[in-house]
């Protein structure tokens, strides 16, 4: 950029991008930013919830419908990966960025979940409460939060087996399927779930209720074409879920695990640096991935400002590449990255900022963000 800073200009901006070398602005000012982008269209978000609805509709059809058995395959593993267009588009309604009417967000970020069994209410407290709230701060955001040396060492044998399953690589659909959907959202127990609000119970008896219809559908389409119920079964709804699973699983991990990102243990140096903007990643593809998923890889803006409706995020996220650049973590996918990532991104060294590996021998340094001046404190 010809400008990259302008002296005469006290204020960060398009024109004037801030020096890497100083402390972030405050998130207010950040977000200041995004404003213009911040305006949800109700008639466009319709129409993209309708779009994918009818999508899903017609691939669980094709599941049952298509006589090959390798094109149900292929049709359930497509509706799969529109499970995750259309929760994506919940999403957005759950952060009251989808239409500008909140009531029509709470209606119909309900439908956009039912493909992928979530409910609503708790999904809300985990993602927009804790997730958003204090992304990347050990104790409280638990998605994907890695474990000390010390932590691991801890552990029963099961459950170190199970750790490093999670961090394999292989490791997403397990670990959201058990430790996000089965022990966060689905009745879950007493210890994981954030209170005793009747809506938690009811979200959970409406995604139940979806299930036995779209089940019983799947067995009533075998029934009446001649084909089997279990091979129904699996291909029109454990393929489609369990493909959901590792993509949200994946998603989720590549947003916040980075060689480069760092974790937090103590809150006033989480405050500091920043977090959301500093733990996030942007992760590019060479095709139209990107825009298949909604823009939810344009993940920087996000969490800068949920209030961006999806399509608006990549006007978003290229504002603030402009006016911050050297801070946003830009990350190129392929797998070879991912598979490396994966090897490195074990264990964490809090302390150090450093990822190690289950030995707890140092694999990568976290970049150190420039922390913002520490709060004053004031006498009387």
């Amino acid at each position: 950029m010809t400008n990259h800073l302008n002296p005469s200009l006290s204020e960060p901006s398009m024109a004037n991008p801030l020096a890497p070398h100083l402390p972030l602005p405050h998130r207010k000012i950040i977000r200041s930013w995004l404003i213009p982008m911040a305006q949800g269209q109700t008639a466009k978000a319709l129409m993209l919830l309708i779009l994918d609805a009818a999508l899903w509709l017609g691939c669980i059809a094709g599941t049952i419908f298509v006589e090959s058995v390798l094109l149900k395959i292929v049709f359930g593993v497509i509706a799969g990966f529109v499970t995750g267009r259309i929760f994506i588009l919940g999403h957005d309604a759950c952060h009251q960025s989808f239409t500008p009417h909140r009531e029509l967000n709470k209606v119909l970020g309900r439908i956009a979940f039912l493909p992928s069994l979530t409910p609503y209410s708790l999904w809300d407290v985990g993602h927009n409460v804790v997730h958003h709230g204090q992304t990347n701060l050990k104790g409280f955001d638990f998605v994907w939060a890695p474990l000390s040396k010390a932590e691991f060492d801890a552990l029963p044998g099961w459950r170190k087996s199970l750790e490093r399953l999670y961090r394999s690589g292989w490791g997403p659909v397990f670990y959201y399927l058990i430790e996000i959907w089965w022990r966060r959202e689905y009745f879950p127990n007493a210890k994981n779930k954030p209170g005793d609000r009747p809506i938690f119970l009811k979200d959970n008896l409406l995604v139940s209720a979806f299930a036995v219809v779209w089940i019983g559908c799947l067995i009533a389409g075998a029934l009446a074409t001649g084909q089997s119920v279990w091979i129904g079964l699996i291909i029109g709804f454990a393929i489609p879920f369990l493909f959901w699973n590792g993509m949200i699983g994946f998603v989720v991990y590549v947003h916040h695990t980075h060689t480069s990102v760092s974790w937090y243990d103590k809150k006033s140096e989480w405050l500091r640096a920043q977090p959301f903007v500093s733990t996030t990643v942007h992760l590019t593809f060479n095709w139209i991935w990107g825009s298949l998923m909604h823009h939810i890889m344009e993940h920087t803006a996000h969490h800068v400002d949920m209030s961006v409706p999806l399509y608006r995020l990549q006007e978003a996220q290229n504002t603030l590449e402009t006016i911050l650049p050297e801070r946003i973590f830009i990350q190129k996918f392929s797998w070879e990255w991912y598979f490396e990532t994966a090897r490195k991104c074990k264990l964490y060294d809090f302390e150090n900022k450093s990822w190690l590996d289950f030995d707890g021998n140092k694999t990568a340094d976290s970049i150190r963000v420039v922390l913002s001046p520490a709060p004053v404190a004031q006498n009387g």
